[in-house]
């Protein structure tokens, strides 16, 4: 049992790595946040088809950034044993894998475009979104450089830089968006495009930002990255992806399905899909900040494997679960208290505030649920256990949520907001499941590492009786 005083101990080393991971997340998010908010002042359409592309861009992206999360144990294990140079070859193996990683999913987000249409999108939708998709894939193979930087610094604790370069993209993305939207500084108003261009240069320099901390870092530090550099990391990018593979998969499942519900709502014609797409953006910058937290629960979950410390890695997770938990709620309030301020960032259109308001009081009551599931899965994934959300996800979303919304949607005729309470049942599973997961996962960990220090002084013993 978890008692209080150990709680709060672990608190402020989880502190010092979640803030900056956190900053940087709601930095990613914000982005996003950015780009709904400066397109809805063109008007409905163009913000259905930013809304209906970055739900398809995300899918892709999330798939990329989830193989290449199979590094985050790798990384975190070995930095919590002193194997310092074996985390510069898992860094090197996932740069290798990052590029071509990119490529295929950039080509991903450029096909799927012209299946907006056969699945009953309305035309003047699909004439934005598509070009919308082209600039965005152009972003994706840089985002996957990035991302495998980033999991090697969060793995070995130097967040910071993470941090900046995820906030200061905002500055980037928000100045390109008012000269691209719009049609400021002598550029041409784009529109749907504009957007686009600006948030796939804003990635382009988060990559740039961390290359020119990797290559300080290395001339200061003498890390001697190019030592590692010449050779073709194979076994480690299988490893990647033995543990990246039901990470992404997870991931894909989560982000897939709410994917899917905003296909399904854009069905619904364009004030659904605007209303769903205020409410989700929301739901969805919250989430960031137990996004943080998990990943920071991970590294510190791995690091205490890595010093095969069972007790620790227990405690470890639960802290951060606690954490997210108590964020969220508070979120939740937030959300049930000032919807209307909140919808208002985006629009003043009065059918579409309406329906973002409505949605806002659902996501208030799965928000507690929301965080302890990623701070969960977070823990999980430092163990190195990264199936059990695979399967609990494709369960709680796919054969509960996604149909019984799909049901109430459409076959109750509830509309969009059938949607959000299906999907608010699956969360909910979701997060009972894995809080329930992780502690077994912990009482598995302790007969390992038990059996293994057992192992040890036995081998010791033997070795002194010689």
């Amino acid at each position: 049992m978890i008692r209080f005083d150990q709680i709060r101990r672990e608190m402020p080393a989880l502190l010092r790595l979640a803030v900056p991971i956190v900053m940087g997340e709601v930095g990613w998010m914000s982005m996003n946040f950015v780009d709904i908010a400066m397109i809805g002042r063109v008007g409905p359409t163009a913000l259905a088809a930013v809304s209906l592309g970055s739900a398809v861009f995300v899918v892709f992206a999330i798939i990329g950034e989830g193989l290449l999360l199979g590094s985050d144990s790798i990384i975190s294990q070995d930095f919590g044993a002193g194997r310092v140079d074996d985390c510069f070859r898992t860094l090197w193996a996932g740069a290798q894998l990052s590029l071509p990683l990119g490529v295929l999913c950039a080509l991903g987000v450029v096909a799927s475009g012209w299946l907006l249409a056969p699945i009953g999108i309305a035309p003047e939708i699909v004439r934005q979104a598509i070009p919308f998709l082209y600039a965005m894939a152009c972003g994706l193979p840089p985002l996957m450089v990035f991302v495998a930087m980033r999991v090697f610094l969060q793995g070995t604790h130097r967040v910071k830089v993470v941090a900046f370069a995820m906030v200061s993209a905002n500055i980037v993305n928000f100045a390109g968006n008012y000269a691209l939207i719009y049609g400021h500084f002598g550029l041409p108003a784009l529109g749907a495009i504009g957007s686009g261009i600006s948030t796939a240069l804003a990635r382009s320099y988060m990559m740039c930002v961390l290359l020119g901390y990797m290559a300080w870092r290395d001339r200061h530090e003498h890390w001697h990255l190019m030592r590692y550099a010449g050779k073709f990391y194979f076994d480690r990018i299988v490893r990647i992806l033995r543990l990246g593979a039901p990470a992404m998969t997870q991931i894909a499942l989560e982000v897939g399905v709410f994917s899917a519900a905003t296909l399904a709502a854009g069905r619904l014609g364009a004030v659904a899909v605007s209303g769903h797409q205020i409410a989700l953006i929301m739901a969805s910058l919250t989430f960031m900040v137990p996004l943080g937290v998990a990943q920071a629960t991970s590294v510190r979950v791995g690091n205490a494997i890595g010093m095969r410390d069972a007790e620790a890695a227990n405690i470890r997770g639960w802290s951060g679960m606690a954490l997210s938990a108590s964020f969220m709620s508070c979120s939740a309030i937030v959300m049930w208290t000032l919807p209307l301020p909140i919808v208002h960032i985006f629009t003043y259109d009065p059918q579409v505030a309406k329906v973002g308001v409505s949605l806002l009081a659902i996501a208030a009551v799965f928000q507690f649920f929301d965080g302890v599931q990623v701070t969960a899965i977070g823990a999980l994934r430092g163990s190195g256990n990264t199936r059990i959300a695979m399967i609990t996800d494709f369960v709680g979303w796919w054969l509960v949520g996604l149909p019984l919304g799909a049901w109430l949607c459409f076959g109750r005729g509830w509309g969009v907001h059938g949607l959000w309470i299906g999907l608010s049942a699956g969360l909910i599973s979701i997060g009972c499941v894995l809080a329930v997961a992780w502690r077994r996962r912990v009482e598995s960990l302790r007969r390992e590492l038990g059996a293994e220090r057992i192992s040890h002084a036995v081998a010791s013993d033997d070795s002194d009786h010689q």
